[in-house]
């Protein structure tokens, strides 16, 4: 009996035991599947404005219970537009595993082929996952984005009428756009001119400066285009009439004397190529860094203050002797040899030796410090894409974010960079392209081309 009573104990304990893991496996099941944790839901757009296409990403993620339904729309006036609702989702076993635990979806949106109209309208997503929670419905989490349906591109009115520019020269458009712009501006073939507001007191009025460079010829297209937040593009023709131009060759004699003094400054740039001979380092300095330094230049004006600095002509560098123009196509001869051509981009002007030398007009120092080639340079802001720029100095009086005054010394003349003699090389860019100094140089050029236009402007818009 005795032995008897302890085998019943013992079935009685295991018995219980059992229970309390079943017990105890089942809670551990009812908690995973009952778990209350909402789905994550985000939403990326490249801009809260849909023009006439656009993508929408959406990323819905549960890591508890595995995605059940996915149903992503736009509301309109009360009206779903149905972009997608997906519920085949890989099915959770009885343990809450192996369901989806996170999808992305790449949707575009065309508002036309949806029946969408310009104006507001709603971004909805609902997601729902397996939990056995809501009577087995899941939890459940709603997103909601406002966002604007624009499909009309902005409309471009040109405001000034007469627009000549030569090769190698400058230019400036007045226009005014329908609605706020991302990016608006003159095409010039492939190159593109950025138009500014803010020196008019309606903010739609653009003001752009552009230029022909020395190699486009009268084929050359010109038009504008502005964007907006939504991608809508418009183009507009203006009239524009393109003289040609015809420059100069000049020919540079190198000397060994002449290398023997000028390659040790680039003994740096150099120090990977020391087996080079001294004419080949010269090659390499006078095309590769001169390449590089013309991609700094373009780095420096790419940003522009919104202000319009200067007034009258922009003051040639007094007392001083032109040695080399713009645009001169040298031929560079070495022992009676050509061993290079390149394009000189600014006008050398010279002096007295260590002359000091004035900013040619008011404006914002952009750069000031050694660019390569070019030596000591200082480069100043005139506004709306207008740079000055001054090279080859002995010595720098300024410093980067300094305000100028027309006729303030800058520097002093040198022959730092790859400069032969004691002189300046003055330069003049629009944006991202270099032009002809002589026009700024010229009051009546600038009264005509650009001056007056602004004025006259000026007076309609802000009557």
């Amino acid at each position: 009996m005795k032995f008897g009573a302890n085998k019943f104990n013992f079935l009685l304990l295991f018995l219980i035991f059992f229970v309390v893991i079943i017990i105890s496996a089942l809670s551990w099941i009812l908690i995973q599947r009952l778990e209350s944790k909402k789905p994550a839901i985000s939403a990326s757009l490249d801009s809260a404005v849909i023009g006439a296409s656009q993508k929408i990403t959406v990323t819905v993620t549960d890591e508890h219970s595995g995605l059940r339904q996915v149903r992503i729309g736009l509301l309109q006036n009360d009206k779903e537009r149905l972009l997608t609702d997906k519920n085949n989702f890989a099915q959770v076993n009885f343990l809450g595993r192996g369901g989806t635990l996170r999808n992305t979806f790449t949707i575009t949106v065309i508002p036309e082929k949806l029946a969408l109209t310009d104006g507001q309208a709603m971004l909805h997503i609902v997601a729902s996952d397996q939990s056995w929670r809501n009577w087995g419905k899941g939890n459940q989490n709603n997103f909601d984005q406002k966002i604007q349906i624009d499909t009309q591109p902005p409309e471009i009115n040109v405001v000034t009428r007469v627009h000549n520019i030569e090769q190698g020269g400058s230019g400036v458009i007045i226009y005014k756009v329908s609605e706020k712009c991302s990016s608006s501006g003159v095409y010039v073939g492939d190159n593109f001119f950025p138009g500014h507001s803010g020196n008019f007191k309606d903010p739609y009025v653009f003001m752009a400066f552009f230029a022909l460079d020395y190699q486009q010829g009268t084929e050359t297209d010109l038009y504008l285009q502005a964007a907006d937040s939504a991608g809508n593009i418009s183009k507009a023709e203006f009239p524009f009439h393109i003289r040609r131009k015809k420059f100069k060759q000049d020919t540079i004699k190198l000397s060994d004397r002449f290398f023997k003094r000028k390659m040790p400054e680039f003994k740096t740039y150099l120090s990977s190529n020391e087996k080079l001979s001294l004419s080949e380092q010269f090659l390499e300095i006078n095309r590769k860094m001169r390449q590089e330094n013309y991609k700094q230049f373009i780095k420096i004006a790419a940003a522009t203050d919104n202000t319009l600095f200067w007034s009258g002509k922009f003051m040639r560098f007094p007392r001083s002797a032109t040695r080399a123009e713009f645009a001169d196509h040298r031929a560079y001869r070495y022992k009676d040899e050509t061993i290079d051509h390149q394009v000189h981009l600014g006008v050398d002007l010279a002096s007295l030796k260590h002359a000091p030398v004035p900013s040619a007009n008011k404006g914002k120092v952009a750069f000031a410090g050694t660019i390569g080639i070019y030596g000591k340079t200082v480069v100043i802001d005139h506004g709306f894409g207008l740079f000055s720029t001054y090279s080859h100095l002995s010595r720098i009086n300024t410093k980067q974010g300094q305000l100028v005054s027309k006729g303030a010394i800058i520097g002093n003349t040198g022959m730092t960079g790859l400069a032969g003699g004691d002189h300046l090389h003055f330069g003049m860019m629009v944006h991202n392209t270099f032009v002809t100094p002589v026009e700024w140089w010229d009051a009546a050029w600038i009264r005509k081309n650009i001056t007056n236009k602004i004025k006259a402007i000026d007076n309609e818009v802000n009557q």
